[in-house]
Order: structure tokens, then sequence, then C-alpha cells
């Protein structure tokens, strides 16, 4: 039966260490649509029509996707679940050119934050908050769910990250030197809360409270959207730092594949393939490629 295939599926990936949820709850249905249909196995045909339901185009292959999955592991046990055709084309949109800052653009956003509102501990919330995403390209999650105990002599410990994996990031002397002079601050502030980043309502800062400081700063400094262009946002820090960080990578291709790999360990990506995906980001690491290119076809070193 259908229904009981997909618990004994969601069981094994979650079991694996996948959390599984929208996965999960997306199978549940299309269990009970071929339910509905008097199907108790996988048909190619129940499948479409179901799939096809979605609004988009990418959630229209994405459900068909996970019916795939699923229907491989299915047939493992029973013949019967047939296993449809990924014909809805990508599962996934692709992925926008991100905004990169340049370093003026940092330190105007920082300086104007600096002088922004009352002359309060929201100053060197906001200041520190984003010179901290800037200078390690933490995810913003990451930076509001960080707590005293979190920062070490070693750096900063990612407890709760987006593919629930721990990771320690090393900060720059320069960076816990700010980091411990906003402490300094904070700590009389709400000495109650563990929480590194604060509101003046004296609780942990919320995202969209961030985000709204950081567009409110763009503006003032005259970072525009142009028509069709990607926007400045808080996320644009992160990958600011990660384009950075690839320009700055060793002209060797045993020293590039090792400093890819640390890059995607100290970004939390969840596969290296996400940080290549920043090579084609910038004018600036597309030409690089291009002549490393030409060197490796002359025969020159690569």
């Amino acid at each position: 039966m259908i229904t009981e295939a997909v618990v004994s599926y969601i069981k094994m990936r979650r079991t694996c260490g996948f959390a599984f949820e929208s996965e999960g709850a997306c199978l549940q249905r299309f269990a009970a649509f071929s339910a509905a249909k008097g199907q108790h196995h996988v048909r190619s045909d129940v499948a479409m029509e179901w799939a096809v339901q979605a609004r988009s185009a990418p959630a229209r292959a994405r459900r068909l996707g996970i019916v795939i999955r699923f229907a491989r592991y299915a047939r493992a046990e029973d013949t019967r679940h047939e296993l449809p055709l990924a014909v809805l084309g990508a599962e996934k949109a692709p992925r926008p050119v991100p905004y990169i800052y340049s370093q003026d653009d940092i330190r105007r956003l920082l300086r104007v934050l600096s002088q922004s509102g009352y002359r309060t501990l929201r100053r060197a919330t906001y200041v520190t908050l984003f010179g901290l995403l800037a200078c390690t390209g933490l995810r913003l999650s990451e930076a509001l769910h960080l707590r005293y105990s979190d920062i070490t002599a070693d750096g900063l410990v990612i407890r709760r990250t987006k593919f629930r994996k721990s990771r320690l990031v090393p900060l720059h002397e320069t960076a816990r030197a700010a980091l411990e002079r906003y402490l300094e601050q904070r700590r009389a502030y709400a000495p109650l809360d563990d929480h590194v980043f604060i509101s003046l309502r004296r609780k942990p800062l919320l995202v969209a409270d961030a985000e709204r400081t950081l567009r409110t700063a763009a503006r003032k400094i005259g970072l525009r959207r142009e028509s069709g262009q990607p926007r400045p946002t808080i996320h644009a820090l992160r990958h600011t730092f990660a384009v950075r960080a690839l320009e700055a990578c060793p002209d060797d291709r045993d020293r590039i594949s090792q400093h890819m790999v640390a890059l995607s360990t100290y970004l939390g990506h969840s596969h290296v393939a996400h940080t290549y995906w920043y090579l084609d980001a910038t004018p600036q690491l597309m030409t690089d490629i291009s002549e490393r290119c030409e060197r490796f076809v002359a025969g020159g070193r690569s």
C-alpha cells in the first residue's frame, strides 16, 4: 500500500539525518491523492496529474521529483510501483546574480548606522552585527542565535545552522576586539538574557528589525536597486564575503581545490557546489577564470 510505503520512506530518511519535513508532507498529500483515485501504488499518470496542480514550473518539477525519488525506494520492495519520468524540467529556478558590496559601500553603511537614531545601544548593536556579518560571512539567523557561550578563544561556535551542523568560525583579532567592545556595553543592558544581539526592548533582535534597518541605511547612502538588478540585502553581505574570499584564492590548481573546500566548510554550505556558484558572481572572478583557462590550454601553469 502506498500510504505504508510513504511512512516507511519518511522514517528511513529521517533516520539518516534528514529533517524531511516539507518533502514528507508532500508525499503524504500524494498518497492521499492516489488513494482518492483508487490507486495503491505509484502510477505515472497519477503522479503527473498531481504534480501539475502546483502553481509554478519549479514547484511542479519538485513535486514530481519527490515522487520519483520515493518510487525508486518503493520499487525495491514492490515492482508494481511505476517510476515516473522527469519530464517537468528543473526542480529549482536558476539562482539569481548576487548583489556584491564594495568595501566603500560597507564602510559607509557602518558609518551611517553608527550615527542613526538616539545614542543608545541600538547604534552599537547594528554596527557590530553588520560588521560581523561582513567579515565572517555568517547567515543572519546564525548571528542572531549567538549566545555568550558561543564566543570562544578559537572563534564563534555556530550551533544552529541551516543544515543542523555545528561549525567553528575563526575571528580576526580586529573582529574579536570590536565584538568585545560591544559586549562591554551590552552586558549591563540586559544581564538576564545571554543572546549576543538584543533590541531596545531587551529581547533577542528580530530578523525583520535587522532587515528594516539595513534597507534604511542602504537608502541613506544611495544604494538603490536598478531595474532587473539584484538589491542590497543583509544576505548580500554573505555573498560579498564569499566572493572576496574567492578573489583572494591562490593561483594554483591544488591550492584552489583546498581553498574551495575550506571556504565551503567555513560558510557552512551543505555541498561544495554551492560555493562554486560564486565563481560567476563578478567580472573580476570571470576574468581570472578566463585567464587561467587560456594558460591551461596554452600549456602553462593553471
